[in-house]
């Protein structure tokens, strides 16, 4: 399926600020990039680098005043999610190099702090994918997804403590988890189709079988429809923006998600 989504943010800044930026979505095994458009009102110049991720992120300093960012991109992209019970754990010697950083513990996803919880979530469940559907199921039944009220950035110890979060939090506690159990697991920020309220939003990958499944915690089905921008260890290796040294107002912020047809054609 194609899908075309936008964000937009306008920002109020008081002085000019530095800022990195995480915007761009790649051309990646699960989505094909047709088109893309970016832009800065007012025009500013941009640096652009890939993070040790392999995220497109972009160095800049805006003016004073108000400060628009503008994207939108044309990709295809599954329409369901792959669903692949029954696949294999793999053992951490035969992991590829790269997959190596998203076993170990990080700032939002202690892992080393859920040794016992996650033996006890998936027992009885093959090792691998059936491991990560018992902790997708477990995080739904304890954690309800209130959309819209996750100001607080926490971590998965502190989500599993808490009646309800936001996909960011239901994110944590599954790469978390799914950590303690040596399975390798990043984060995803991103669009998806259909999500209600309409945000950019955030659900995880675990690798089993030999790759990268998406599983998505705030989610009963397994929802293709999904576009994503940036991989990381948790929250902190993908923020949208990260401005320095300065507070700035996010004035509003505009995300369209919406699926079109091939735009070859069009």
């Amino acid at each position: 399926m194609w899908l075309h989504a936008s964000c937009q943010l306008d920002l109020d800044i008081p002085t000019p600020t530095p800022f990195l930026l995480m915007l761009r979505p790649r051309n990646g095994e699960q989505q094909a990039i047709a088109c893309e458009q970016y832009s800065y009102s007012p025009e500013v110049e941009a640096n652009e680098f890939v993070d040790p991720f392999g995220n497109f992120c972009q160095r800049l300093v805006s003016p004073a005043g108000h400060f628009r960012i503008s994207t939108s991109v044309t990709a295809e992209v599954a329409a369901c999610a792959d669903v692949a019970f029954g696949a294999r754990f793999v053992e951490i010697k035969n992991l590829p190099i790269e997959v190596l950083p998203f076993l170990l513990p990080s700032r939002f996803c202690e892992s080393d702090r859920f040794s016992q919880a996650a033996a006890d979530i998936v027992t009885g469940q093959s090792a691998g994918y059936d491991q990560c559907v018992a902790i997708v199921r477990y995080i739904q039944q304890t954690v309800a997804y209130t959309p819209g009220q996750g100001q607080e950035l926490i971590s998965a110890a502190e989500v599993n403590q808490r009646p309800n979060g936001v996909c960011r939090d239901m994110a944590h506690l599954g790469i978390a988890l799914c950590r303690a159990l040596s399975i390798p697991a990043r984060m995803v920020v991103g669009y998806l189709e259909g999500l209600q309220p309409m945000d950019l939003h955030a659900w995880f990958e675990a690798f089993v079988g030999d790759r990268w499944y998406t599983f998505d915690a705030t989610q009963f089905d397994p929802l293709g429809g999904r576009i994503a921008i940036a991989y990381g260890r948790d929250a902190a290796d993908v923020a949208i923006f990260t401005q320095f040294g300065n507070a700035v107002d996010l004035r509003d912020m505009q995300i369209r998600v919406e699926a079109v047809n091939d735009p070859f054609l069009d």
